[in-house]
């Protein structure tokens, strides 16, 4: 067997996650939007094989790759705590080419006032959805809290882009040719703000009752606020890095173009390139921020509470840090 397909483990990852490469690979996978177009027959196809494999009666012409490639389309489809469908548009397959139309959306010239407010509302309700159809299902969590986090991120990223919009029609010293160049970065940081304070209203209940640390082993040692407050930092970070490619370079791109004789001559390919290359920098962005930090992350127990490092010998400990 290549090493392309290692040996099939069942809920695990394929690629190492230990390295940004190995992350970086199995986030290319989830978003992979082919599984978009999976049909009922071959879900059901893979869910039995995978059934098959766990109950140890698999036909001996299954292959790695045939486990690997099911697991994959299971993953994307289906809620590992629910057991249901995600539905197609809410799905991490999904989110570029469904989030793609809405970032064009957010980087259409000539913005008012109104369409501002309405793309930023659109995105942040996309968002809100993804997070709510992905969520850790394992324990209840009251509709309150996502309410909650979808009412922040919108006022935030409505306050935000509204409030620099604003701004920049009154400077005077600007001459109305920038003003149109800086209002094409308006989206970036009220959408990184966004993301933040939705993250942040979602989970802030983690800081005060801490989460789940275990050893190598799989084994609860209990409960640290201090992994929580690390978890919240990094997960903070990637969401404020994300929107960073997709809202910066399109623009960027998007202006060099603009100045060109083709795009002046034919100004009717700017919207279809324009959502190219919005698109192209998601499915890009998308993946190399989820990967910067591990998922499943390392702790020096020395740094955690006494009361934890009482219960265990272990010199570091694991917790989820969540997407």
């Amino acid at each position: 067997m290549s090493n392309e397909y290692p040996p099939f483990r069942l809920g695990k990852p394929r690629y190492d996650q230990s390295t940004f490469d190995g992350r970086l690979r199995h986030f290319f996978d989830v978003i992979d939007p082919r599984t978009l177009f999976t049909s009922e027959e071959k879900l059901k196809s893979c869910v039995k094989l995978l059934d098959d494999f766990s109950k140890g009666h698999l036909p001996p012409t299954v292959t790695n790759k045939d486990l690997w490639e099911a697991q994959k389309i299971k993953q994307a489809i289906i809620h590992p705590d629910t057991g249901e469908k995600i539905f197609m548009p809410f799905r991490m397959s999904g989110f570029v080419p469904f989030g793609s139309p809405i970032v064009v959306g957010l980087l259409l010239p000539n913005q008012t006032i109104a369409t501002t407010i309405f793309w930023q509302w659109i995105n942040q309700s996309h968002n809100a959805c993804v997070n709510y159809a992905n969520r850790n299902a394992t324990s209840p969590t009251p509709m309150s809290r996502f309410l909650l986090g979808y009412t922040g991120a919108v006022s935030t990223a409505v306050s935000i882009a509204v409030g620099l919009n604003l701004l920049i029609q009154k400077a005077n010293k600007f001459s109305p040719a920038t003003k149109v160049l800086i209002q094409k970065f308006v989206p970036f940081p009220a959408v990184a703000c966004a993301s933040t304070c939705n993250l942040l209203l979602m989970r802030n209940s983690e800081l005060s009752t801490g989460i789940e640390v275990e050893d190598h082993n799989g084994n609860v040692i209990g409960k640290s606020k201090v992994a929580a407050k690390k978890a919240l930092m990094e997960t903070a970070i990637t969401r404020m890095f994300l929107p960073a490619p997709i809202l910066v370079i399109p623009p960027i791109i998007m202006s060099l173009l603009e100045k060109t004789a083709f795009f002046k001559r034919y100004p009717r390919v700017h919207l279809p390139v324009h959502a190219s290359v919005v698109t192209i920098c998601f499915g890009l962005a998308l993946p190399v921020a989820i990967a910067i930090f591990p998922q499943y992350s390392k702790v020096d127990t020395a740094s955690l509470e006494p009361e934890i490092q009482k219960l265990t010998k272990d010199t570091t400990l694991i917790y989820n840090k969540g997407l």
